[in-house]
């Protein structure tokens, strides 16, 4: 079996809602990536056999076939096919994996994961009823949690969810609020030390757009003590410990190493091992844990082994639950902030943080990473690269 190489790894710098990308289109901003990957690895677009691309919201400009137009809009030749994924906010994450056990498959040579998410274009809850899409069924299967007097609208709810995790694992207000200052405050860390410069792929139109915009320097679990609970009105779950709403695009490069070393490109690392699992949809978010621990066996890897961990900030209860269970060091976990600080653009992000985890172990010289994302409807990936 041969390996499955990383090439390159670019995103977008992540835009705030209704701020600097409002007005691109999602196909626009996904050729954006592409054409970053043609032009930084000097690779023949029409040598790629596929690209996998997440998106979660496929409605308004993002509907139908987002993987193939991104293709089309890149300009590359039309034999170059696309798929648009949806595993909710590890949707891209997905396509990598989907994209690494292709070729470990011997079904493809080279091929693009990658992903878009334009939420300022298409809402969360855009040509949709949110309440609908678990349908009847699965409301008679969990009727008796949802009923419970947790859920007050009888629904799942992701922000209620957190707030559930926060209640298991005994996370306090402070506690939260302090880690989400601890986001902002690596993040701004990583901006002004230049560390996401060499991973950022310009945006046509929007010159001098080169930095995440969701950023707010200053901020302090103080400021945050002072914003009110967004789910419940005794909560710990607020807009400040939770992820932005963003826009943004990102794309990885994979080819086996033997089509690599053919075309005369120099792998950053390797994809080692990938796993996904299920976890309780009315909690929603823990599935982190389990998918971490099912990577973890599969590898043969011990948690010693790794140096960086990306677990997604979806809410501030993520994280630090999942730390609680894994005992990861502080500094080893989100060591450039997060989602919380930067935004979460759905369909991006699980790309976005591999960009960054490859780049980030490329810069320190850190063998292995490990990242994973919690998604709506209760699961989760886990992904562990090796870097060459």
């Amino acid at each position: 079996m041969t390996d499955a190489v990383i090439i390159d790894a670019v995103r977008t710098p992540i835009g705030k809602r209704n701020g600097t990308l409002a007005d691109v289109h999602a196909a626009d901003l996904s050729a954006a990536v592409l054409r970053a990957l043609q032009e930084r690895t000097g690779i023949d677009p029409s040598l790629v056999d596929d690209v996998l691309w997440g998106c979660v919201n496929q409605v308004g400009d993002q509907a139908a076939q987002i993987g193939r137009y991104a293709v089309l809009a890149a300009g590359w030749p039309e034999s170059v096919p696309g798929v648009t994924i949806n595993r909710a906010c590890g949707s891209s994450q997905s396509a990598f994996d989907l994209a690494a056990g292709m070729v470990l498959a011997g079904q493809y040579d080279v091929v693009v994961a990658g992903g878009v998410e334009t939420m300022t274009r298409v809402p969360l809850d855009a040509g949709r009823d949110l309440g609908s899409q678990f349908g009847p069924l699965t409301r008679a299967r969990y009727a008796a949690g949802l009923t419970s007097g947790e859920f007050p609208d009888g629904d799942f709810n992701q922000g209620l969810g957190a707030e559930r995790i926060a209640r298991h694992w005994e996370l306090d207000r402070t506690g939260l609020d302090e880690y989400a200052a601890r986001s902002h405050e690596l993040a701004a860390a990583a901006i002004d030390s230049g560390a996401f410069d060499g991973q950022l792929a310009a945006v046509p139109g929007k010159p001098g757009f080169a930095s995440d915009e969701g950023l707010r320097r200053g901020t302090s679990a103080e400021k945050l003590a002072a914003l009110k609970p967004a789910f419940r009105a005794d909560g710990v779950i607020h807009a400040g410990n939770s992820s932005q709403i963003s826009d943004g695009a990102s794309a990885v490069l994979i080819t086996s190493a033997q089509r690599a070393r053919e075309l005369g490109l120099t792998p950053m690392a390797r994809y080692h091992s990938g796993a996904v699992a299920g976890s309780d949809p009315l909690m929603m978010l823990t599935g982190p844990i389990p998918a971490t621990a099912k990577v973890l066996k599969r590898s043969g890897l011990s948690l010693s082994d790794l140096g960086a961990f990306e677990v997604n900030e979806a809410f501030a209860p993520v994280p630090l639950a999942w730390q609680a269970e894994f005992g990861v060091a502080e500094e080893l976990l989100n060591p450039l902030g997060g989602a919380i600080a930067v935004g979460h653009p759905l369909g991006a992000s699980g790309t976005i943080l591999m960009t960054r985890l490859l780049h980030h172990m490329r810069d320190r010289d850190i063998r292995y990473g490990l990242q994973t994302m919690c998604e709506g409807g209760g699961t989760a990936n886990a992904t562990i690269v090796e870097l060459l």
